[in-house]
């Protein structure tokens, strides 16, 4: 992910990056599936999908925490 990508993902509010996270989760399911019943093209885009979850998720409880303290 590029810092620009990330830059403008960190700047959207908590349910945007709900629904962004939702999205990724159910597209990394997918890729599993797929990649349970034939190898995909791209393996690294399951670690890649895992990761920008992770990172979501990340970002969600920092807001989260943000907002409590203030």
């Amino acid at each position: 992910m590029k810092s620009k990508d990330k830059e403008t993902l960190r700047n959207h509010s908590p349910e945007e990056l709900r629904a962004e996270l939702l999205a990724a989760r159910e597209k990394l399911f997918r890729l599993k599936f797929k990649h349970e019943v034939s190898p995909v093209k791209n393996p690294l885009e399951l670690r890649t999908l895992r990761r920008h979850a992770a990172r979501l998720e990340t970002w969600i409880r920092a807001k989260a925490s943000a907002a409590k303290k203030s």
